[in-house]
């Protein structure tokens, strides 16, 4: 069975930084590209990042990079997502995906 259960997410300042990990089993994770996506209030999904099956190629999305960096330890089955310089607008629920499964997230908000 595929799981992936995130976590790092809080209430943080803005220009904050943090660090959201995500734990998969149930698959061969190194063989998988991974994938984080966002939902903000009231707001359409948002895929924010990816990363390839051994870390070398990594995407994002407009919003997010330059203060966003993905990463994989392929020994741990983890992804992490080091978020700096938040901002308001990226208040959401944080997201790792792998093909068509998904964790139950966890929540980043950025408020003064």
């Amino acid at each position: 069975e595929v799981q992936l259960v995130e976590s790092g997410g809080c209430l943080v300042q803005p220009g904050g930084s943090l660090r959201l990990s995500c734990a998969a089993s149930g698959f061969t994770f190194s063989t998988y590209a991974m994938y984080w996506v966002r939902q903000a209030p009231g707001k359409g999904l948002e895929w924010i990042s990816y990363i390839n099956t051994g870390g070398a190629s990594t995407y994002y999305a407009d919003s997010v990079k330059g203060r966003f960096t993905i990463s994989r330890d392929n020994a741990k089955n983890t992804v992490n997502l080091q978020m700096n310089n938040l901002k308001p607008e990226d208040t959401a629920r944080y997201y790792c995906r792998v093909n068509a499964y998904w964790g139950q997230g966890t929540q980043v908000t950025v408020s003064s």
